[in-house]
């Protein structure tokens, strides 16, 4: 790897991990339309961290008062975040089992230009149609159990590269009736157990692959990945007081669309 490819690459990472748009989606495109040699698992495991630190950061507040809310309702005592807390583990478990099951089935016939053009396009119509529901007046602390485990199952299909974990999750969300700040700020909370299970499988196949890798570079890596991460959460919970969905669905049209006639 280059410098160049360090940083556009983090930089991707960093700022499509959290919109509704696929960063997996994009990570594959960018070497393939660059023709860039593969970044390696030691790199993805260093911008996820990035990505991670970034939303752990962000939402500190919140999450030091759910784990301690979570704590104590381990012996009975059950607050609004406490409930929170556990929706959060609960959605987890969808997308881990399906990770455990159907990893190597997509990592050996769906990371292709195609199936990302597809799914690109498809689950850009849904999002665009989810963001038309007129009740959305819920918040995250609304969720019941069914809604946490519809959630979650969205979560899972976005194991498929072009989904987007967050543009489903929050496609979900809006169906539900949360409001589009709410659905994206469970959205994000929802990525941390994600993020930490699919870093630290990277980190076991990498130790069983391990090779010498420039540390200066991975250290770079995570620190744009965190601060465009960092960055991206804030103004995109801004940006939705004040816009809809619209405009991320007009751009996976459009990326949906080139691919589709590029590669079709």
């Amino acid at each position: 790897m280059d410098i160049l490819q360090v940083i556009i690459l983090a930089l991707v990472q960093g700022l499509t991990e959290f919109l509704p748009i696929s960063s997996s989606a994009h990570l594959i495109l960018v070497p393939i339309i660059t023709d860039w040699p593969d970044q390696g698992l030691a790199f993805d495991v260093a911008v996820h961290a990035g990505t991670l630190s970034a939303v752990v950061i962000y939402f500190r507040k919140e999450l030091a008062k759910m784990f301690v809310e979570w704590l104590g309702s381990l012996g009975g005592k059950h607050t609004p975040d406490s409930r929170l807390a556990w929706a959060v583990l609960l959605g987890t478990i969808p997308v881990g089992l399906a990770g455990l099951l159907f990893k190597d089935i997509i990592s050996d016939h769906l990371r292709t230009p195609l199936v990302i053009a597809v799914t690109t396009v498809f689950f850009g119509l849904l999002l665009w149609l989810a963001d038309r529901n007129k009740n959305l007046n819920r918040d995250e602390h609304s969720l019941q159990w069914k809604d946490v485990l519809i959630i979650g199952v969205a979560q899972a299909i976005a194991l498929i590269p072009g989904t987007s974990r967050s543009g489903i999750t929050i496609t979900a969300a809006l169906m539900l009736g949360l409001t589009r700040q709410s659905a994206a700020r469970f959205s994000f909370l929802l990525s941390i157990p994600v993020i930490v299970l699919a870093g630290g499988l990277s980190t076991l196949e990498y130790v069983q692959v391990a090779s010498v890798t420039d540390i200066n570079f991975l250290m770079m890596g995570a620190m744009i990945s965190a601060l465009s991460a960092y960055a991206c959460i804030h103004f995109f919970l801004k940006l939705l007081e004040r816009i809809s969905m619209l405009s991320f669905v007009i751009y996976r049209m459009l990326l949906g669309t080139v691919l589709l006639a590029l590669f079709l």
